[in-house]
């Protein structure tokens, strides 16, 4: 009872190993798991099985490496065991081998790994690159599963098992969700064999070539410039070490508070302008700030950004289960309905005394009663229809209007404006937003007033009530409507 894993390699037969060659030639029978690979038809003149017939019993390949390994662990167990070889290196993208070893290791089974040459060494000859310049290596078959591919990518990439043109479509989509479509890659087929063949191209075309095959590799070379998480945060951990700069330095939370509210509200106004390439830049801005307070909490010792982006991704994937487990919605208001009853217990296990308690105090003042308001709706506690609201504006008005001293108007204020941004929520108007853009609207029209009497050689304070209001009319007039 023992199992013998062999590496055939990369497809030459010239390239087995003197070890390999040995246990090969000695074995009366060896196991395959495909025989689409150059090696299989140079090998000794043995008895041959292939496990091909399992890709074609099975619909997918976790059920197909997962059927082979149990078959390898049930030969294994005879008294002359077995030899099962798989091409390249047996522990390079070789899942069966995974299993193998894992089944081999619960039922006592002896293992002898006899190394092979993996696909990576001739493919770093065909490309002449250094593997030590931070490689990385994928399996096509799991970048296809992502949305985004957990590249870093100011690093070179190699990607293997491109077997087919579909999964090279469906690979292409994944990375354009981090490089562009026109970054260069390059294709690599069947290296380390005699019909080796090297393809420079753009990557939205990896899928459009005819002969990407099994043996089919990717290379990915980093971006021209720096654009990965991890070279930014080497950018501020610079800034914050010993021969950094000073300033930063001598930064806490505390010192750099406003700087990360006035980027936010930066952002926001590239985002109201509808202007893309400010919000590139100002979400920049915002991300630095992100990234300097972790540093910061790094050299602290307080947390670090790992532990920041655990957290946020356990609570989305927390609340959303309908996306990461198997809750089943009928739409987008049943998930805001599971999502407040997540939240619920989430504040039930932290102690928390009310589903207000996660509004920021530091939000601007409309922004932050609308969201009161917002949440306390989705439990039930609102008006019945909008009318209602309307009356209540009708009421704090009156009620402003009879207040007799300031403490008294400034608490009917108060309740009115509450009134209003009520009023806003049951229009679907967001009303820091609306606010905001009627102040810009504001200094727009009045910067025209200024620059229309500037051109009479007047100022507006020279004006009488009713030219002010002609002036503003035309200002209004000249502006394209919103």
């Amino acid at each position: 009872m023992n199992l013998i894993i062999v590496g055939l390699g990369p497809g030459d037969p010239k390239l087995l190993t003197l070890e390999a060659q040995d246990v090969l030639t000695r074995a009366p029978e060896i196991y395959v798991r495909t025989r689409k690979h150059p090696t299989v038809d140079a090998l000794p003149a043995t008895a041959v099985h292939s496990f091909d017939r399992f890709y074609e019993e099975y619909d997918d390949f976790a059920q197909v490496y997962t059927a082979i390994a149990h078959e390898v662990i049930r030969l294994a167990r005879r008294d002359e065991g077995a030899v099962y070889a798989v091409p390249g290196h047996p522990l390079v993208g070789e899942r069966s081998v995974q299993l193998a070893l894992q089944m081999a290791r619960e039922a006592g089974i002896p293992v002898r790994i006899v190394d092979g040459l993996s696909f990576v060494e001739p493919t770093l000859s065909a490309l002449g690159v250094d593997a030590l310049d931070g490689l990385q290596i994928a399996d096509a078959t799991e970048l296809a599963l992502l949305h985004h591919p957990r590249l870093d990518p100011d690093r070179p990439a190699l990607v293997a098992q491109l077997y087919s043109r579909d999964l090279a479509a469906e690979v292409k989509l994944t990375l354009m969700n981090q490089y562009p479509d026109e970054h260069p890659v390059v294709l690599v087929g069947a290296a380390g064999t005699p019909r080796q063949r090297v393809a420079e191209l753009p990557l939205y075309e990896i899928d459009r070539q005819a002969w990407v095959d099994h043996l089919t590799s990717l290379y990915i070379p980093p971006l021209p410039q720096p654009g990965g998480m991890e070279s930014f945060q080497e950018t501020i951990a610079h800034l914050r070490a010993p021969d950094g700069c000073p300033w930063d330095r001598e930064q806490t939370h505390q010192t750099l508070r406003t700087n990360l509210l006035e980027e936010a509200y930066e952002a926001l106004e590239a985002i109201d302008r509808d202007d893309a390439d400010a919000l590139m830049e100002e979400l920049g801005d915002l991300l630095l700030q992100i990234v300097l307070h972790a540093q910061i909490a790094t050299d602290e010792g307080e947390f670090r950004m790992p532990d920041v982006i655990a957290h946020i991704d356990a609570k989305l994937k927390r609340r959303h289960p309908h996306v990461f487990g198997d809750v089943k919605v009928s739409g987008a208001a049943e998930v805001t309905v599971n999502w407040e009853e997540i939240k619920r217990e989430e504040r039930n296990h932290a102690d928390h005394r009310s589903m207000l308690d996660g509004v920021p105090k530091t939000l601007p003042a409309l922004s932050q009663a609308q969201d009161y308001q917002s949440r306390v709706a989705r439990v039930g506690f609102d008006w019945p229809d909008i009318e209602g609201v309307r009356r209540k504006i009708a009421e704090e008005l009156q009620e402003l209007a009879e207040a007799q001293t300031d403490e008294e108007r400034e608490g009917e204020m108060g309740d009115l404006l509450f009134a209003v941004v009520n009023l806003a929520r049951w229009l679907h108007v967001d009303a820091e937003s609306a606010l905001r853009r009627a102040n810009a609207r504001f200094a727009r029209r009045f910067a025209a007033m200024e620059r229309r009497c500037a051109e009479t050689g007047c100022t507006l304070a020279d004006l009488t009530p009713e030219e002010q209001d002609a002036l503003w009319e035309a200002a209004k007039a000249d502006e394209t409507p919103w």
